[in-house]
């Protein structure tokens, strides 16, 4: 049976809103623009050409070092909107779960295929890496904010919730600085299933 291949096609954004995590946890804060190396963004908490392993990557014993994908995090108003309805609550705040970038227009934000590239119009290029999970850290970070419920069940909604909207991951591939209200060109490449 032949493969079949989705054509590449092109999308535009906005940039919403920007924030880093300039503290010494995930947490992020926001901010007018923000400056970015090839080692991701300056001063934040994810910053870096290589990370340690985690949870994510089971293959490697915890703490080896490897490739940072993971420099940036990506997120929809629209999916985090979604995903607290599910969770019972009235909003989750993209800086409550460590998001860098906000990004308006882009429907079903986190199904972008790995691939994707973001041209800002200032000159960045971001390269995504793939969906970001829902973790526990974020879901307790959220449940944070709301002191009225019980603060372990509205933490281990968050997984359920926000499974395929919990954005995306993206890695620097141009650096330069980007700005809140910046236009966004996407680049969708050609996708297919493997199936051999």
């Amino acid at each position: 049976m032949p493969t079949e291949v989705v054509a590449g096609r092109r999308l535009s954004a906005t940039v919403g809103g920007l924030f880093a995590a300039t503290g010494d946890d995930f947490i992020s804060g926001p901010v007018s623009s923000l400056d970015l190396t090839f080692d991701g963004i300056v001063g934040d908490f994810h910053a870096g050409a290589t990370r340690r392993s985690g949870g994510r990557e089971p293959w490697y014993p915890r703490g080896t070092e490897m490739r940072n994908e993971r420099q940036l995090s990506i997120v929809s108003a629209d999916e985090l909107s979604m995903a607290a309805i599910d969770m019972g609550i009235d909003r989750i705040r993209p800086e409550w779960i460590g998001a860098n970038l906000l990004l308006d227009g882009i429907p079903q934000l986190s199904m972008l295929p790995p691939r994707t590239l973001l041209f800002f119009a200032n000159g960045v290029t971001l390269k995504i890496d793939g969906q970001n999970a829902p973790c526990r850290l974020s879901g307790n970070s959220i449940a944070d904010h709301f002191p009225d419920h019980d603060h372990t069940a509205l933490a281990l909604s968050f997984k359920d919730a926000a499974k395929r909207r919990r954005g995306l991951v993206a890695w620097v591939e141009k650096p330069g600085r980007i700005t809140v209200g910046e236009g966004v060109k996407v680049q969708v490449p050609e996708q297919w299933i493997y199936r051999a």
